[in-house]
Parts: structure tokens; C-alpha cells; sequence
């Protein structure tokens, strides 16, 4: 991001004026807010902090930075009844399950769920 600003410098040689600095810092902004959703400063603050920041949010009337997601509630264990599924949270002492599905989140969705920001 500062090279793309020093290099738009440049671009005016000696003639960088206080006016030409306040375009350029505005139109990358304004640019980023478009792509990324976040300022530039927004996107470092989340770099350093490995959290989703960002001044849009904010705008929504959310949190500056999201929220860390908790994990997810555990399954009910659910069996067939007379017409219905009855479900428990603890299955001791139940019949054989509805579902034969994972109970659990796998390895890899629980690192999908926990990473940092931008990863």
C-alpha cells in the first residue's frame, strides 16, 4: 500500500502538494473500502492483530473487529419414535441414533473455523 502511494508521489516529481496528497490518500481508501471492505488501515491493524477489523463494520452498527466465533453447540442425539424423532442431549442409556453423521467438527473445519485474518 505505501509503495503504491510513494510511487503515485513520484509520478508528480517535485510538485506533490497538500492537495495532490489528500487525492491520493482519499482514492486509495475509497478503493480499498470497494475491494476489500476495509481502509488501509483497517487491513494492517487486522495483519497485526489476526482479527477481522474493519470501519465498515462499524458503519453496519457492528463491532470494529468480529467477533471470535465460539465453537459449535454439541448434536442432539435424536431416534426413531412412533411417528416422530425424539431427541436428547445425552444419549446414555438411548437407542440407535437417526443419523450416523460426525458428532463432532473435523480437524480441518475447526482450523477453518479458528484461523486469522487474512489466512
Amino acid at each position: 500500500m505505501r509503495l503504491a502511494l510513494c510511487l503515485v508521489l513520484l509520478l508528480g516529481g517535485c510538485q506533490a502538494d497538500p492537495l495532490m496528497l489528500t487525492a491520493v490518500t482519499a482514492g486509495v481508501t475509497a478503493g480499498s473500502v470497494a475491494v476489500i471492505q476495509r481502509t488501509p488501515f483497517d487491513a494492517l491493524w487486522s495483519l497485526v492483530t489476526g482479527r477481522d477489523c474493519s470501519a465498515v463494520r462499524l458503519d453496519r452498527g457492528e463491532t470494529y473487529c468480529r467477533p471470535v466465533e465460539p465453537p459449535p453447540a454439541p448434536q442432539p442425539y435424536c431416534t426413531r419414535s412412533l411417528g416422530v424423532a425424539d431427541c436428547w442431549t445425552d444419549p446414555a442409556g438411548q437407542p440407535r441414533e437417526l443419523g450416523d453423521g460426525p458428532r463432532t467438527l473435523t480437524p480441518a473445519q475447526e482450523a477453518n473455523r479458528t484461523r486469522r485474518w487474512p489466512f
